[in-house]
């Protein structure tokens, strides 16, 4: 059965990018216990631009724990400066961190079923600039595009609370477009 490994969140925060003062809320942090999970996503979250990320659609992004290694070589080859060999849980900006689950067994409308809410898969997330600083290295967002290791989004059908270790359920949507197929097709978009 799917596990929810871990949950972060983070307080948007400024960081330098590019010699450019940014406002992310992409670092995120470990949370223990409950977390409450509301319309907008998570208690102690924030997401700095609502343009992109946050909303009733992606409320709530969550990641395979299953990519991770693919990340640590990646970092590791692209020579990241003071690279933590751990690369902890929350690394690539998610909320919550899944085994069980990759974006090939995901379908737009699927529903993560947890003993106390249930989350809704809306699309997959879009790397951007961010995410490159994030990872350390500038070839990160092209990466995550090569590899089609992108985490999906998640509205929230039934508000209520999460712990890291809880297992769930992933509920069958409509079945008309996979996660993977749905990421494919944004690429494709922004490349023509």
């Amino acid at each position: 059965m799917p596990t929810l490994l871990s949950i972060q969140t983070a307080q948007a925060r400024r960081v330098q990018i590019n010699g450019r003062s940014i406002l992310t809320g992409i670092h995120k942090l470990p949370v223990a216990g409950a977390v409450q999970v509301q319309r907008l996503g998570l208690a102690g979250d924030e997401q700095a631009d609502l343009s992109v990320h946050g909303g009733l659609d992606k409320a709530v992004y969550a990641y395979p724990a299953e990519h991770y290694p693919f990340w640590r070589v990646a970092r590791t080859q692209a020579g990241v400066a003071g690279i933590d060999e751990a690369l902890p849980f929350g690394a690539v900006g998610e909320n919550l961190t899944l085994q069980g689950v990759l974006e090939a067994d995901v379908w737009v409308g699927d529903v993560l079923k947890f003993k106390h809410c249930a989350l809704r898969v809306t699309q997959p997330r879009e790397p951007c600039y961010k995410f490159n600083a994030a990872m350390g290295f500038s070839g990160a967002a092209k990466a995550m595009a090569q590899k089609g290791c992108c985490g999906f989004y998640l509205a929230v059908d039934q508000p209520g609370h999460l712990s890291a270790g809880e297992s769930f359920e992933l509920l069958p949507g409509p079945r008309g477009l996979r996660i993977t197929e749905s990421f494919q097709a944004k690429l494709f978009k922004h490349l023509r």
